[in-house]
Formats: structure tokens, C-alpha cells, sequence
């Protein structure tokens, strides 16, 4: 029985690696996104970025200045809801090197993005000062409830029953 299943498996990989081989490789053409869209019904492709978007990993780590163009804080993370809509920008304020410091949410329309100046990197400006910002509500990220299995253990190894020689399971 466990030969003929470990058969049968073995056979179906391999009719699956030739099916596999000869999909069609990817359109590099200068028509990629219209020919991915056709490919794939309802998912867009975006090929370049264009000079009026951001990457987030550019992004975490910029630096947010107040309304007297004072560091404030900086950008520690970016909140999307689930359409990918951006919903905040979180900001990290107070704190040394990252130590203590309080991460704050505050929605992006709040910021005006200031040109860096001699190739440096643009920034993000607040109408705030520092205190006020540290005084906003701390940004708390979800954390999704941990289920328990009612047993109280691990789950690495369970009581023995009182008595047992057995081992536990």
C-alpha cells in the first residue's frame, strides 16, 4: 500500500514538472502591464515608479519636522488598511537612538512633504512642536488573541496520569 502511494505520488510529480516547464515565460515587452492584465483578469502590474510616488523602504526613517523646521521624530512605520489605502503614518518621538521612544499615529493628510535640499532626502512636516506631538495617544499595534488549548501546558509535553510508567504524549 505505502509503495503504490509513494508510486503514484513520484508519478504525479513528474507529469507536473512537464506541465510546469512549458508554461509561458513572463512578457517583457514595453506592453507587460496590458498583457499581465489580459493574463490575469482583474490584477494590474505597475512596471516603474514615476517621480510623484514613494517606496515605503525609502520612507521609514524619514524625518518628521515641526512648524519651525525642527527634527520632531521620524517615520517607524506605515499603517494600511486591508484595500491598501494608507491610514498613518507612525511616528516614533522622544526617545534616544530608538530607546524610549513612543510611536504615535497621526493620518497623512496632517503632513506636507518638504523638499530635501541638495540632494538630501525629503522630509515630512507637522504643524506641531515635539511636546505636542508626545502628548497625542500612543500608537498600539494589533495583536491577534493566542489561542489556548484548555490543557494549561505548552504543548510540549502533557502530565503523566498519576501511577503511569507510560511516557507522556
Amino acid at each position: 500500500m505505502l509503495k503504490k502511494l509513494m508510486l503514484t505520488t513520484a508519478i504525479g510529480g513528474l507529469m507536473m514538472s512537464g506541465a510546469i516547464a512549458q508554461t509561458t515565460p513572463p512578457n517583457t515587452s514595453t506592453n507587460a502591464p496590458a498583457a499581465a492584465a489580459q493574463a490575469t483578469p482583474g490584477t494590474a502590474t505597475v512596471t516603474m515608479q514615476t517621480s510623484d510616488q514613494m517606496l515605503s523602504s525609502k520612507f521609514i526613517g524619514t524625518d518628521v519636522i515641526g512648524a519651525n523646521d525642527e527634527k520632531i521624530g521620524d517615520v517607524s512605520d506605515i499603517l494600511f488598511d486591508r484595500n491598501g489605502m494608507i491610514q498613518a503614518y507612525v511616528v516614533g518621538v522622544g526617545g534616544f537612538l530608538g530607546i524610549g521612544a513612543k510611536d504615535v499615529a497621526i493620518e497623512p493628510k496632517s503632513f506636507q512633504i518638504v523638499k530635501g535640499e541638495n540632494n538630501s532626502a525629503d522630509k515630512l512636516r507637522l504643524s506641531m512642536t515635539k511636546d505636542q506631538l508626545q502628548q497625542h495617544a500612543e500608537f498600539k499595534p494589533y495583536e491577534a488573541s493566542r489561542s489556548t488549548t484548555g490543557s494549561g501546558t505548552s504543548g510540549a509535553m502533557a502530565p503523566r496520569p498519576a501511577g503511569s510508567t507510560a511516557p507522556a504524549r
